[in-house]
C-alpha cells in the first residue's frame, strides 16, 4: 500500500508561503494544524523542511493550493483556491510548460508577451476561431474578437475590445490582432478594401507614435481608440481613431538606450533615395533629436524596409505623393530643427551664428524667411496695456524654444496625419454599429515620475473603475438571472482617487489654477496641493524628504510625483511669433497644419473625423484679441485630457466591454521567461487580482446540473439517483458539504464559495483512490496467485526434469555396468569359442578322415550286398513269373471247361421254355422288370467302369512315373559308383594339390598383406587428397554461391531502385499533375471570383445611379460574394453599358483603389475584348434583322407555302369536280337510253361497267393527283430554296413535311380526306334525275371503296406493326432470358447474403426500368392525345368555315339532308431521328427551362438546389430531389440540349449553335453565382456533321470544375457545423471522459440534448449526401471525390478544434476519437467507398487520437511517437504534447524534457511550419469518361419540364 500511496497522494495539504525571490513558495505540511499553534512544519518542494511562523496578529493561515488537475486551467475563475499564488502558478505553468500565452480570467482576457513569433495568428487560427462560442477554444485574442463580434450581431450593441498593459506587454500587437480578425471575419461592403485600409493605418501611426524604450523596441507612446464600423449587413465599412496624450517630450529629448518615433531613423535610413536628396538627410548620429539614446539601431528592424512599408499604407490610405513628401518635408525640417545652435551674449541674451547652415536648411525646407525665424528664435515679443515690447532671451530660454516648436509642429503633424488616415477610413455609408478598440497604456510606476505618468496612472482609474463597475454588474445579473440570495460584495472604489485628481479643487484644477497665475511655479503649486489635501485625504501623502513631490495611492500602488515640470507640460507653450513665421510659409502644407481647431473638439467633426485634439498650444495672442488669449489659456493640457478621457468613458459605458490585459514576463525581452515579481506587479496594476478578489468573495465556481451530476457520479450511490437530475444534486450536495452556506441552487447551476470544488474533487478523488485501490488490490491478489501458481507450475516441472535426470543418469549407469558384463561375457565366449573352434576343427578333420574310410568300407559292403540282392530279385522274379504262367494256363482250361459243361445244360433249359408260350408271357413280365433292373445295373456299371478306368490310367501314370524314377535312381546311382571310383583315385592327387595350394596360399597371404598395406597407404593418400578436392570444391561453390548471391541481390537492388525510382518519378509526376490540376482550379476559381466580383461592381456602379430604397436588407456578409448569384433577369450587355458611364463619377468620390485596379486589370481587359466581340455580333445581328424583314416585307407572309398548299388544292378539286360532271352526264345519257330497271341492279352489265370506270377513274385520279402534287410541291421547295438560309422558318419545315409525306405514300390519303372534308355544294344538281339516286349511288360507292382501301391498309400496317412489335418482343424475351440466365449464374457463385442483395437491386433495376417505360408510354399517350385533340379543333374549324361558305351560296330547297361521316386519315409512326426542334424565339424559354428552373433539378447539375438548402437550411431534406426527377433519366437536360444541338447542326445553322451554347453556358454561370470509340452504329450516326464544338470543350470543362467546387462549398457548409459537437464534444462513449471544473467561460456540453450534433448526425447526413447523388446518377468515381473531400473536411477541421482546444487533449478524448473514427470506415465499408482515398484523409486525426493515447515517458516511447506520427507535423505533435491536460489525477502530465527529446528527434524532418491543417483545401478533381448507353431516339420528354414548345425530329 505505500508503493501504491506516493508522495503526491500524501494526507497533509500543501500550501503557499511567501517568498522574497521567488513570491510564492509551495510546501507540504508535515504535522496538522490545531487552532493555537504558531508554527507550522513544512517540507518544501526543495527536500528542506522549514518552521513557517504564523503573524500573532492576524493569525492568517497560508494559501491552500489547488490540485493538480486543476492546475494550467484555461480560465482562473474555474481554480478552487483563488488568491494571488494560485493564479501566478496558473499563469506561470501555462506559460513556460505549455507555452500558452493566453488565459481567461473571467471577463479578462491575460496576454503574457512572448517575445517571440508565434504561429497562432494565421487566416486558418482566425477561420477556426470564427463562429466558436467563446468558452469552447483555447483561450485567444480571437475569442475575444470573436465575441465582441458576435454579441454586436445578436444584442444590436456597440462593443469595446480594452487593451490595457505595460510598455512593453504587447498592447499594439494584440490590437493589431484583433482588427486584424475584424477585417478578415467581416469582409468589406464594398469592393473599396477598407478592412485593409484599416490594417493599413497601423504601420503608418507606429512609424509616427511608436519608439524604442528600454522596456519595448516598439512601445506606443501615445494611446488610441479605433471605432471600426459595420453596416446592417456587420460588414466593414469604415474606421475612426482618437488619439490620446501623445509624448511630444520624446521628440527633443530621449533617455539612454532609447530612441525618438520610428519615423526619422526611416528617414535616415531612406536618404540616399533619389526623391530624398532634397531634404539633405544624414545618418541619425548627426543629428541632435535622434543621438541622445545612443542606441540609433533596433536588432532586427531595418528601417528602410520599414519606410517603403509605411510609403505603401500611405498610398493605400490615399495620401498623394506630394502630401507625403510634403509630410517627410516637415519631419526633416524637425531634425534639422534640433541641430540649430545658440551663442550667448550675455546672460539675457543669446544669438545665432550668421549662415548656420541647419536653420538655412530648416527654412528652406519650410519655406519661412531665414532672417525672421532667425530673429524669433532668439527674441520673445511681451504685449501691455498700453505697449508691445521684443524682448531677447537667453541661451536656455531660446533652446527650451526651440524644443517647444518642434514638439508643437510634430504634434500638428501628428494631428494632421491622424485626421487624413481618418478621412480615408471615412465610409459614406450610414454607420449601423462599431467595435471600438483601445489601445492605451497601463499602470507606470518609475523612480521618477512626472506629468505623463500622473496623466496615465489617472486614465487607469477611470478604465479600472468602470472594469470593477462592470465585474460587480455582470456578478448581480448572474444571480438575479439564477434566482440566488446575494448580498453586496466588497471590492476597491476608485472613486475617492478619482475625486482626488478631478473634482473641484482637484489636483488638476489646481494645477490649472497656478497655471493662470502669472508668477506660479512648481513650488507654489506643491505647497497648494499640501495645504489642500494632506492630512484631509487619505490617498494623499506628502514625502519625508521633499517637499516638491506628492505621493497618490493608486488602486496599484503608491506613485511619488515629483512637480518639477508640471505647470510647464500643462501649459505646453510656443511663442505666438514663431507660428505666426511659420504660418506664412510659401510651403502650402505647413499653414495646414496651424489653421484653427476649435471645431475639432467634437469628436464627430469633418477635420478631425472623432478625434479630440490631445495638446492646446496657447500662443501669445496681439493686442486686439484678449478674449480668445482667455480662452486659449482655459485650454490646458490637463483640461484637454480630462474632457477626452470623460468622452472615452461615456463610449465605453455606451458599449459592452471585453478586456485584455497584458503582461511582461521579464524586462530583458527573453523568450518564455517569467519573472514572478514582475508579474505579480502588473497583474496587481491591471486588475486582475481585483478581479479574483470579487469572484472568490461570492460563488466562483458554477456548474450546470448535469455537469455537476456527470462529475461527482461516482459519489453517489445507485439509490441516490433520481429521474430529477436537480434534486438528485441536491440530496447530494447536502450530504457531501454540511455547511449550506457554502453552495446555493439557482435555476440552472449550483454555485459554490471558494474551495468547495477542491474539497468535492478531493472527495472523487480518494473514493476514486479507494476503487482504484481495491481494484488494485484484487488485481494485485490476482496476479500474485497467478504468480503463485505459475511457480508451482514451475517447482514442479524443475522437479520433474531432476529426477528425471536423475534417473536417466542411474539408468545410464546401469546401462553401462550390462553393458561391461556383456562385453566380458562375449569376450569370454570369443575366447572360448575360439579355442573350441580350433579343437573343433581339429576333431573335425580327424573324424572326417575317420568317417570317410569308415563309410567307403561301408559303401563297398552295401554296393555287395546290392549287387547281389538284385542278382536274387531278378532270379526269383523269372522263377515266380513261369510258375504263375503256368498255373493260370491250367486254372483258365478248368473254368472254360466248367462254364462250357454248364452253358449247355442252360442252353436246354432255356429251349424247353421257350416252347412255352405261358411260360414267355411270364417270364415276358418279369424279363420287363428285370431289363429294367439289368439296364440300370449295366449303367451303374458303366459308371463304375468309367471311374475304375479313371483309376487305372491314374494308376498307370503313377506307375509309369515310378518306374521312370527308379529307373532314373539306378542310373544315378551307376553314375554315383563310377564317379566314386573316379574320386577315390582323385582324393589322394587332391591332397597332393593342397599340400602345394597351402603353400601357395601362405605366400599369396604374405603377398596380399603387402598389397593390402600398400592399398591402405594409397587409399589414404587418396583420401586425403579427395578431402582436400572436396574442401576447394566446396570453397569454391561457396564463393560461387556468395557470387550468385551477390549477382542476385544486385539485381534485386538495381531491379528494387529502378522500381523505386519508377515509382517515385510517377508518384512525382501524379504530384505535379495534380499541383497543376490544383493550380488551375484555383485560378479557375479565383476567375469565377473576380468575375462575380466584376458583376457586383457593375451592380453598384448601376446603384450609384439610382436612390438605394431605405430599409434595404442586406444578408450576411460572408455570403456578400453570392449577392448577385442568382439575378438571372440582368442583360449582359446592358451592365457592359452601363459601367463606362458611372467610371467617371466613382472616381471623383474616392480616391483610386489600387489594389483592386490590380487585380481586375487582366480581367477588365478581358472583358473589354469580349464586349466589343458581342457588341460587333450585336451589329451583325441587327442587320441581319434588318434584310430579313426587308424581304418579309416583299414575300408573301410566313404561312405563304401552306396557302400555296391549299390553293393548289383546291385547283385540283376544280379539275376534279370538271372531269366528275363530264363522267356524269355521259352515264346520264347513257342511262337514260336505257330506262329498264334490270340495267341498275347489280348484276347488270350496266353496273359492271359502271364499276369497271368508277375503278379506273379513281386510279387514274391517283396517279394524276401524286404526279400534280410531286411537281407542284417541288416548285414551292426550290422556291423557298432561293430565300436566304437565315431567313428559313416555319415554311421550311412545312415543306420538309411534304417531303415526308411523298416518301411515305401518305400525299394520296390526305389529300382524299381533305377533298372530301373541303369538297364544295355549289354542283348543279338539276343535271342530275330529280331524286337523285344515281348521284348516290355513284358517291356512296367511292366512298365506299375509299373506305375499305384505307382499312386495308390500316390492318395491313397495323399487322405489320404488331408483327414488328412481336418480333421485338420475343427478341428483348430472349435478350432478358439471357441476362437472367447470366444472374442466375453470377448469383449461383455469390454467398447466400451477397445472392438475395444482388436479387434485390436485380429487382428494383427491373421495377425502376417497367417504371420509366410506362411512364415513357404515358407521356407518349398524353402527347398523342394533345396532337389530336389540336388537330380535331383545326379540322373543325375548317369544316365550321367551309360550312358556312357552303350554306351561303346553297338555297334552302338545294340543301339535302345528308349525314357527316367522319374521315379517317391515317398515318404512320414517325422514325424519329434523336433530334429536337424548337423556334428562335423559344430559345430563352428552353435555357429557362432546363438549367434556371426546375429542370435543372432533375439532372446531374444539382448545385442550385443544393446551394439554397444550404445557404438557408441545413436539413438534409432539402437536399432530396424534387418532383419527378427519381424518375428521369439522369442527366436528362444535357441529352435534351445535345438533342437540340443535333437538330441545329442537320439545319447547318452556325448561329443558330453559337446562340444556343452561349446561352447555356452564361445560364450555367448564372446558376453557379447563385467519346466514340465506345459508341454503337447509332450513337454515331447521332454525331454533329457540320460543326466542331472543341473551342466548347474547355468552356464545359471548366463549368464542370465550377459545379464541383461549388457542390463541396455547399456540403461543406451543412456539415461544417456537425463536425465539432459530433468528432469532439459529443460523448459517443458514455462515462469515458469526465467534465472537468470551468470557470465563467463555460464550454459547450457534451452531454447530447434536444438540437445537438451528435456522431450519428454526421453520419445521417452521409448518408443523405451519398443517397441524393446516387438518385441523381452522379458518376461513382465523382462520389468517390465528393466523399474524400467531406472525410478531409471532417478530420482537417477536428483536428484543427483539437489543437486549438486544451479541454479535448486527454487519454479519454482519444479513444473517443478513434471511436467516431472506426464509425466513420464502416459507414465507407458499408458505401463500398474504402478505395476512394477517403480513410488516408483522416491519418492525421488518427494519429493525434493515438499520440494522445500512447505513453509519453521515456525515450523508447519518443521513438514509438517519432515513428507513428509521419502524418502529423512537428508543430502539431509538439502542440498536442503541451496540451495533453489529464482528466483525473491518475494522469500524468508530459514532462518538459519529453518534449524537448521530441523536438530534436524530429529537428531533421522538412515539413509545413504551419500548425493547422487547410479546412479550405479542395483536392482537384478529375472526370471519368464513362459513354451513355442511351438511343436519343429513344428520349422522352416528360411533360413536367414545361418544353411542349420543342418538337422530336
Amino acid at each position: 500500500m505505500q508503493e501504491f500511496r506516493g508522495k503526491e497522494n500524501c494526507v497533509f495539504a500543501r500550501v503557499w508561503i511567501p517568498d522574497p525571490e521567488e513570491v510564492w513558495k509551495s510546501a507540504e505540511l508535515l504535522k496538522d494544524y490545531k487552532p493555537g499553534d504558531k508554527v507550522l512544519l513544512l517540507h518544501l518542494e526543495e527536500g528542506k523542511d522549514l518552521e513557517y511562523r504564523l503573524d500573532p496578529k492576524t493569525k492568517e493561515l497560508p494559501h491552500l493550493r489547488n490540485p493538480d488537475i486543476l492546475v494550467g486551467e484555461n480560465d482562473l475563475t474555474a481554480l478552487s483556491y483563488l488568491h494571488e499564488p494560485a493564479v501566478l502558478h496558473n499563469l506561470r505553468v501555462r506559460f513556460i510548460d505549455s507555452k500558452l500565452i493566453y488565459t481567461y480570467c473571467g471577463i479578462v482576457l491575460v496576454a503574457i508577451n512572448p517575445y517571440e513569433q508565434l504561429p497562432i495568428y494565421g487566416e486558418d487560427i482566425i477561420n477556426a476561431y470564427s463562429g466558436q462560442n467563446m468558452g469552447d477554444m483555447d483561450p485567444h485574442i480571437f475569442a475575444v474578437a470573436e465575441e465582441a463580434y458576435k454579441q454586436m450581431a445578436r444584442d444590436e450593441r456597440n462593443q469595446s475590445i480594452i487593451v490595457s498593459g505595460e510598455s512593453g506587454a504587447g498592447k499594439t500587437v494584440s490590437a493589431k490582432y484583433a482588427m486584424r480578425y475584424f477585417a478578415t471575419v467581416s469582409g468589406s461592403a464594398s469592393e473599396a478594401n477598407v478592412e485593409e485600409k484599416v490594417l493599413a493605418s497601423n504601420p503608418i501611426m507606429e512609424s509616427i507614435g511608436n519608439a524604442k524604450t528600454t522596456r519595448n523596441d516598439n512601445s506606443s507612446r501615445f494611446g488610441k481608440y479605433i471605432e471600426i464600423g459595420f453596416d446592417k449587413r456587420y460588414r466593414i465599412i469604415g474606421a475612426n481613431m482618437r488619439t490620446y496624450l501623445l509624448e511630444k517630450s520624446r521628440v527633443v529629448f530621449q533617455a539612454e538606450e532609447e530612441r525618438n518615433y520610428h519615423i526619422f531613423y526611416q528617414l535616415c535610413a531612406s536618404a540616399k533615395l533619389p526623391e530624398f536628396k532634397m531634404l539633405r538627410l544624414g545618418n541619425a548620429d548627426s543629428f541632435h533629436y535622434t543621438k541622445q539614446g545612443g542606441s540609433p539601431m533596433i536588432e532586427g528592424v531595418d528601417d528602410a524596409k520599414e519606410m517603403a512599408h509605411t510609403r505603401q499604407a500611405c498610398t493605400l490610405l490615399g495620401i498623394s505623393e506630394s502630401y507625403q513628401m510634403g509630410i517627410f518635408r516637415i519631419l526633416a525640417g524637425i531634425l534639422h530643427l534640433g541641430n540649430v545652435g545658440f551663442a550667448s551674449r550675455d546672460s539675457d541674451s543669446c544669438t545665432i551664428p550668421p549662415k548656420h547652415e541647419p536653420l538655412i536648411i530648416f527654412c528652406d525646407l519650410m519655406g519661412v524667411d531665414y532672417e525672421e525665424m532667425c530673429h524669433w528664435l532668439c527674441h520673445r515679443k511681451l504685449a501691455t496695456t498700453t505697449e508691445t515690447y521684443i524682448k531677447p532671451i537667453s541661451k536656455l530660454q531660446a533652446t527650451n524654444a526651440r524644443d517647444a516648436l518642434a514638439k508643437h509642429i510634430y504634434a500638428k503633424l501628428f494631428s494632421w496625419i491622424v485626421d487624413h488616415v481618418n478621412q480615408a477610413l471615412h465610409s459614406a455609408v450610414k454607420q449601423h454599429s462599431f467595435i471600438g478598440v483601445l489601445d492605451i497604456y497601463g499602470f507606470e510606476t518609475f523612480e521618477i515620475n512626472s506629468f505623463e505618468q500622473f496623466c496615465i496612472n489617472y486614465a487607469n482609474e477611470k478604465l479600472q473603475q468602470q472594469f470593477n463597475m462592470h465585474v460587480f454588474k455582470l456578478e448581480q445579473e448572474e444571480y438575479m438571472k439564477e434566482q440566488i440570495p446575494w448580498t453586496l460584495i466588497d471590492f476597491y472604489d476608485n472613486q475617492p482617487c478619482i475625486n482626488l485628481i478631478e473634482s473641484k479643487l482637484g489636483i488638476l484644477d489646481l494645477l490649472d489654477e497656478e497655471c493662470k497665475m502669472p508668477k506660479g511655479t512648481d513650488d507654489t503649486w506643491a505647497q497648494k496641493l499640501y495645504n489642500t489635501h494632506l492630512n484631509k485625504c487619505a490617498l494623499f501623502e506628502k514625502p519625508r524628504m521633499s517637499n516638491k513631490a506628492f505621493i497618490i495611492k493608486h488602486f496599484a500602488d503608491k506613485v511619488e510625483y515629483q512637480c518639477e515640470g508640471f505647470l510647464e507640460k500643462n501649459k505646453d507653450t510656443v511663442f505666438e511669433e514663431q507660428i505666426n513665421v511659420l504660418k506664412s510659409s510659401k510651403f502650402k502644407m505647413l499653414p495646414e497644419l496651424f489653421q484653427d481647431d476649435e471645431k475639432a473638439i467634437s469628436p464627430t467633426s469633418a477635420t478631425s473625423s472623432g478625434r479630440t485634439p490631445l495638446t492646446r498650444v496657447p500662443v501669445k495672442p496681439t493686442k486686439g484679441r484678449p478674449g480668445q488669449t482667455a480662452k486659449e489659456h482655459k485650454k490646458t493640457v490637463g483640461h484637454q485630457f480630462r474632457n477626452s478621457l470623460h468622452l472615452l468613458m461615456e463610449t465605453l459605458n455606451a458599449t459592452t466591454p471585453h478586456y485584455v490585459r497584458c503582461i511582461k514576463p521579464n524586462d530583458f525581452k527573453f523568450p518564455f521567461t517569467f519573472d514572478e515579481k514582475r508579474a505579480v506587479q502588473q497583474l496587481r496594476a491591471c486588475g486582475v487580482l481585483e478581479t479574483i478578489r470579487i469572484s472568490a468573495a461570492g460563488f466562483p465556481s458554477r456548474w450546470t446540473y448535469q455537469e455537476f451530476f456527470s462529475r461527482y457520479r461516482v459519489l453517489m450511490k445507485q439509490k441516490d439517483v433520481l429521474g430529477d437530475r436537480k434534486q438528485t444534486c441536491k440530496n447530494v450536495l447536502e450530504k457531501l458539504i454540511l455547511d449550506k452556506d457554502k453552495y446555493q441552487f439557482g435555476k440552472t447551476k449550483i454555485f459554490f464559495r471558494a474551495g468547495q470544488v477542491a474539497y468535492l474533487e478531493k472527495l472523487r478523488a480518494d473514493k476514486l483512490r479507494a476503487a482504484c485501490i481495491r481494484i488494485q488490490k484484487t488485481i494485485r491478489g490476482w496476479l500474485l496467485r497467478k504468480k503463485y501458481l505459475c511457480m508451482q507450475r514451475a517447482a514442479i516441472t524443475v522437479q520433474r526434469y531432476v529426477r528425471g535426470y536423475q534417473a536417466r543418469c542411474y539408468a545410464k549407469f546401469l546401462r553401462r555396468t550390462k553393458a561391461a558384463t556383456t562385453i566380458q561375457k562375449y569376450w569370454r565366449m570369443y575366447v572360448v569359442r575360439r579355442r573350441y573352434k580350433i579343437r573343433r576343427a581339429a576333431t573335425i578333420v580327424l573324424q572326417s578322415y575317420l568317417r570317410g574310410y569308415l563309410a567307403r568300407n561301408r559303401y563297398r559292403k552295401i554296393l555287395r550286398e546290392h549287387k547281389a540282392v538284385i542278382i536274387q530279385k531278378r532270379v526269383r522274379g523269372w522263377l515266380a513269373r513261369t510258375h504263375y504262367k503256368r498255373t493260370m494256363q491250367a486254372i483258365i482250361y478248368l473254368q472254360c471247361c466248367f462254364r462250357r459243361m454248364m452253358a449247355k445244360r442252360e442252353l436246354k433249359k432255356l429251349k424247353i421254355e421257350a416252347r412255352s408260350v405261358e411260360r414267355y408271357k411270364k417270364l415276358h413280365i418279369g424279363m420287363e422288370n428285370k431289363i429294367m433292373q439289368l439296364q440300370r445295373k449295366v449303367d451303374e456299371q458303366n459308371k463304375d467302369y468309367k471311374c475304375l478306368m479313371e483309376k487305372l490310367t491314374n494308376l498307370e501314370g503313377v506307375y509309369n512315373s515310378e518306374t521312370e524314377k527308379l529307373r532314373n535312381d539306378v542310373e544315378r546311382l551307376q553314375l554315383s559308383e563310377e564317379e566314386a571310383k573316379v574320386a577315390t583315385g582323385r582324393v589322394l592327387s587332391l591332397q597332393e594339390e593342397i599340400a602345394k595350394l597351402r603353400k601357395d596360399l601362405e605366400q599369396t597371404r604374405s603377398e596380399k598383406k603387402s598389397i593390402e598395406e600398400r592399398a591402405d597407404k594409397y587409399k589414404q593418400e587418396t583420401e586425403q587428397l579427395v578431402s582436400t578436392l572436396k574442401e576447394e570444391n566446396s570453397l569454391l561453390k561457396q564463393e560461387k554461391e556468395t557470387l550468385n548471391h551477390l549477382i542476385v541481390e544486385q539485381a534485386k537492388e538495381m531491379t528494387e531502385t529502378m522500381e523505386r525510382k519508377l515509382i517515385e518519378e510517377t508518384k512525382q509526376l501524379e504530384l505535379d499533375l495534380n499541383d497543376e490540376r490544383l493550380r488551375y482550379q484555383n485560378l479557375l476559381n479565383e476567375f469565377s471570383r473576380l468575375e462575380e466580383r466584376y458583376d457586383d461592381l457593375k451592380e453598384e456602379m448601376t446603384l450609384m445611379l439610382n436612390v438605394p430604397k431605405p430599409g434595404h436588407k442586406r444578408t450576411d456578409s460572408t455570403h456578400s460574394s453570392n449577392e448577385s448569384e442568382y439575378t438571372f433577369s440582368s442583360e449582359f450587355a446592358e451592365t457592359e453599358d452601363i459601367a463606362p458611364r458611372t467610371e467617371e463619377p466613382s472616381e471623383k468620390k474616392v480616391p483610386l483603389d489600387m489594389s483592386l485596379f490590380l487585380k481586375l486589370q487582366k480581367r477588365v481587359t478581358e472583358l473589354e475584348q469580349e464586349k466589343q466581340i458581342m457588341q460587333d455580333e450585336l451589329d451583325r445581328k441587327e442587320e441581319q434583322m434588318f434584310r430579313s424583314k426587308a424581304k418579309e416585307e416583299e414575300r408573301p407572309p410566313i404561312r405563304g407555302a401552306e396557302l400555296e398548299y391549299e390553293s393548289l388544292k383546291r385547283q385540283e378539286l376544280e379539275s376534279e369536280n370538271k372531269k366528275l360532271k363530264n363522267e356524269l352526264n355521259e352515264l346520264r345519257k347513257a342511262l337514260s337510253e336505257k330506262s329498264a330497271p334490270e340495267v341498275t341492279a347489280p348484276g347488270a352489265p350496266a353496273y359492271r361497267v359502271l364499276m369497271e370506270q368508277l375503278t379506273s377513274v379513281s386510279e387514274e385520279l391517283d396517279v394524276r393527283k401524286e404526279e400534280v402534287l410531286i411537281l407542284r410541291s417541288q416548285l414551292v421547295s426550290q422556291k423557298e430554296a432561293i430565300q436566304p438560309k437565315n431567313t428559313m422558318t416555319d415554311s421550311t419545315i412545312l415543306l420538309e413535311d411534304v417531303q415526308k409525306m411523298k416518301d411515305k405514300g401518305e400525299i394520296a390519303q390526305a389529300y382524299i380526306g381533305l377533298k372530301e372534308t373541303n369538297r364544295s355544294s355549289t354542283m348543279d344538281y338539276q343535271e342530275l334525275n330529280e331524286d337523285g339516286e344515281l348521284w348516290l349511288v355513284y358517291e356512296g360507292l367511292k366512298q365506299a371503296n375509299r373506305l375499305l382501301e384505307s382499312q386495308l391498309q390500316s390492318q395491313k400496317r397495323s399487322h405489320e406493326n404488331e408483327a414488328e412489335a412481336l418480333r421485338g418482343e420475343i427478341q428483348s424475351l430472349k435478350e432478358e432470358n439471357n441476362r437472367q440466365q447470366q444472374l442466375l449464374a453470377q448469383n449461383l457463385q455469390l454467398p447466400p447474403e451477397a445472392r438475395i442483395e444482388a436479387s434485390l437491386q436485380h429487382e428494383i433495376t427491373r421495377l425502376t426500368n417497367e417504371n420509366l417505360d410506362l411512364m415513357e408510354q404515358l407521356e407518349k399517350q398524353d402527347k398523342t392525345v394533345r396532337k389530336l385533340k389540336k388537330q380535331l379543333k383545326v379540322f373543325a374549324k375548317k369544316i365550321g368555315e367551309l360550312e358556312v361558305g357552303q350554306m351561303e351560296n346553297i338555297s334552302p330547297g338545294q340543301i339535302i339532308d345528308e349525314p357527316i361521316r367522319p374521315v379517317n386519315i391515317p398515318r404512320k409512326e414517325k422514325d424519329f431521328q434523336g433530334m429536337l426542334e424548337y423556334k428562335r424565339e423559344d430559345e430563352q424559354k428552353l435555357v429557362k427551362n432546363l438549367i434556371l428552373g426546375k429542370c435543372f433539378l432533375h439532372g446531374t447539375p444539382i448545385v442550385k438546389d443544393w446551394y439554397h438548402s444550404g445557404a438557408s437550411r441545413t436539413r438534409s431534406q432539402q437536399l432530396k430531389p424534387r418532383g419527378v426527377a427519381v424518375n428521369l433519366i439522369p442527366g436528362l437536360p444535357a441529352y435534351i440540349l445535345f438533342m437540340c444541338v443535333r437538330h441545329a447542326d442537320y439545319l447547318n445553322d452556325d448561329q443558330k449553335v453559337r446562340s444556343l451554347l452561349t446561352s447555356t453556358i452564361n445560364s450555367i454561370k448564372k446558376v453557379l453565382k447563385g467519346f466514340m470509340k465506345h459508341n454503337t452504329s447509332r450513337q454515331n450516326e447521332h454525331c454533329l456533321t457540320n460543326f466542331d464544338l472543341a473551342e466548347y470543350r474547355q468552356v464545359l470543362s471548366d463549368l464542370a470544375i465550377q459545379i464541383y467546387q461549388q457542390l463541396v462549398r455547399v456540403l461543406e457548409n451543412i456539415l461544417q457545423p456537425m463536425i465539432v459537437s459530433g468528432m469532439l464534444e459529443h460523448e459517443t462513449i458514455q462515462g469515458v471522459s469526465g467534465v472537468k471544473p470551468t470557470g465563467l467561460r463555460k464550454r459547450t456540453s457534451s452531454i447530447a440534448d434536444e438540437g445537438t450534433y451528435t456522431l450519428d448526425s454526421i453520419l445521417r447526413q452521409l448518408n443523405s449526401f451519398h443517397s441524393v447523388m446516387c438518385q441523381h446518377g452522379m458518376d461513382p468515381e465523382l462520389i468517390k471525390q465528393v466523399v474524400k473531400q467531406m472525410f478531409y473536411i471532417v478530420g482537417a477541421i477536428t483536428l484543427n478544434n483539437l489543437l486549438l482546444r486544451k479541454d479535448m487533449c486527454s487519454w479519454s478524448k482519444g479513444m473517443q476519437i478513434r471511436y467516431n473514427v472506426s464509425q466513420l470506415e464502416e459507414w465507407l465499408r458499408d458505401k463500398n467507398l474504402m478505395n476512394s482515398g477517403a480513410k488516408e484523409t483522416l491519418e492525421p486525426l488518427i494519429q493525434a487520437a493515438q499520440l494522445l493515447q500512447v505513453k509519453k515517458k521515456t525515450d523508447d516511447d519518443a521513438e514509438a511517437i517519432c515513428s507513428m506520427c509521419n502524418a502529423l507535423t512537428t508543430a502539431q505533435i509538439v502542440k498536442v504534447l503541451n496540451l495533453y491536460t489529464p482528466v483525473n489525477e491518475f494522469e500524468e502530465r508530459v514532462s518538459v524534457s519529453f518534449i524537448r527529446t521530441i523536438q530534436m528527434r524530429l529537428r531533421d524532418r522538412k515539413d509545413s511550419p504551419q500548425l493547422l491543417m487547410d479546412a479550405k483545401h479542395i483536392f482537384p478533381v478529375t472526370f471519368p469518361f464513362n459513354p451513355s448507353s442511351l438511343a436519343l431516339e429513344t428520349i422522352q420528354i416528360p411533360a413536367s419540364l414545361g418544353l411542349g414548345f420543342i418538337a422530336r425530329v
